[in-house]
């Protein structure tokens, strides 16, 4: 229960918090931003309550931001952690005066022109490589070499097709703890549901049969770093909040995959993947300890989840664990 003092009952009273249109004018432009306000419950004025302006102000600079395109200072937040570079580095790395990052992160507002120069570097790898490698100079050879690895290594993110990118940053939004192994399971998983669902991929990429089961060596080369660890890679922020560019369908099959799939670790999920008809027909040959880098056909992984979709029926999370459950049966 919310209380606090109300001036016009002049006593403690119950308050709810609602939502309020407020017109401002703005360096000669009009907006309306929705701000919230505490209304007592007896008397149905409004009341002043301790943070309340504060919130005010924070809504305020978040939608006039959103209205005019500006970044925000978690964008200016996440751009330092993905490229490793503190804020007055930062200024310096994208032609700005030392303080002005320092400032935006104080609430100060960016113009259009330099808040564009922050969501380039933001969206963009190689931009931000041409604007590291354009203020050199100013740039003490630590900071530098430190920002310019980070800006490679997000550039590696891009050998892998946008689909792949959202489907693995959306898996990192559902799941707490992937590690690469698992990973490279449940893009397995989902390609394999998809086609049967759909009738297509949802990946361009190819599969190969590898010792340990399906894998996806693009996928493979971005996260060997973290061998049998969670993943925990700060690159991928890059995508944070952009599953959006995911369709209905796609993300239907993702959370299908991930609500059943994604409860078991990497090894169960491998004794899966070595039950089923492509990778044993791929591995047709090989010794269970022997290297391989067979194609695993896109047609064949879609022939053969059509043939479980029509036993099974994996377009429910009912269908998928029966199928899993079967499946690890048979490997033990």
């Amino acid at each position: 229960m919310n209380i606090d003092f109300c001036i016009e009952c002049r006593k403690e009273t119950e308050y709810i918090l609602q939502k309020k249109d407020i017109t401002k004018n703005i360096r000669d432009k009009e907006y309306t931003f929705a701000i919230t306000v505490a209304v007592c419950a007896e008397c149905g004025e409004e009341m002043s309550i301790p943070g309340l302006i504060d919130k005010n102000v924070q809504e305020i600079d978040e939608q006039y931001r959103a209205a005019e395109c500006l970044v925000s200072i978690d964008d200016i937040e996440k751009l330092m952690k993905i490229y490793k570079i503190g804020k007055a580095p930062l200024s310096l790395a994208l032609g700005f005066g030392e303080v002005t990052i320092p400032r935006y992160l104080e609430g100060q507002v960016p113009s259009k022109e330099y808040s564009d120069i922050v969501k380039a570097a933001l969206t963009s790898p190689v931009y931000m490589k041409q604007k590291l490698m354009e203020n050199r100079a100013k740039l003490t050879d630590a900071a530098y070499k430190k920002a310019l690895l980070a800006a490679e290594s997000i550039e590696s993110l891009f050998s892998v097709s946008d689909k792949m990118l959202r489907a693995i940053a959306y898996i990192f939004e559902k799941l707490e703890e992937v590690t690469p192994l698992m990973l490279q399971k449940l893009l397995y998983f989902i390609q394999g549901v998809y086609s049967a669902l759909y009738g297509r991929p949802i990946f361009e990429e190819d599969c190969r049969a590898w010792i340990h089961g399906p894998v996806y060596p693009q996928v493979y080369d971005l996260f060997r770093d973290f061998k049998y660890n969670p993943i925990d890679d700060t690159r991928f922020a890059l995508l944070e909040g952009r599953s959006d560019a995911l369709t209905d369908d796609e993300k239907h099959v993702i959370d299908l995959v991930v609500n059943t799939f994604g409860m078991y670790g990497g090894k169960a999920l491998e004794k899966v993947a070595h039950n089923e008809n492509p990778w044993m027909e791929a591995r047709k040959g090989y010794g269970d300890s022997i290297p391989s880098s067979e194609l695993l056909p896109k047609e064949r992984i879609m022939r053969y989840y059509i043939a479980i979709n029509q036993k099974y029926g994996i377009d429910t999370e009912d269908g998928l664990r029966k199928y899993i459950r079967d499946m690890l049966d048979k490997a033990s």
